[in-house]
């Protein structure tokens, strides 16, 4: 109780501090419950970081896709169905 009448008095007195103080939590919220957040890093993540150079297959290497065209990797359904 004591806390909740220090920020009415505090409001009372300094108002723009108090605005201040609430748009700055607000800032540092936000980011954490955003859904824009969330959807920007899975895209980030499904996203090659570097561009695809072709490779030459030796017949040793089962992680390089045949073709360009072939689904290797993380999947983008999620954002079809989004």
């Amino acid at each position: 109780m004591a806390f909740g009448a220090y920020l009415k008095h505090l409001w009372n007195k300094e108002p723009v501090i108090m605005a201040s103080l609430g748009i700055g939590m607000t800032a540092l919220i936000l980011p954490f419950v955003s859904p824009l957040t969330k959807y920007s890093r899975k895209l980030s993540l499904a996203s090659p970081y570097y561009y695809p150079v072709p490779v030459r297959d030796d017949g040793n290497m089962p992680d390089v896709p045949q073709h360009p065209c072939e689904k290797k990797g993380n999947s983008l359904e999620w954002l079809k169905n989004f």
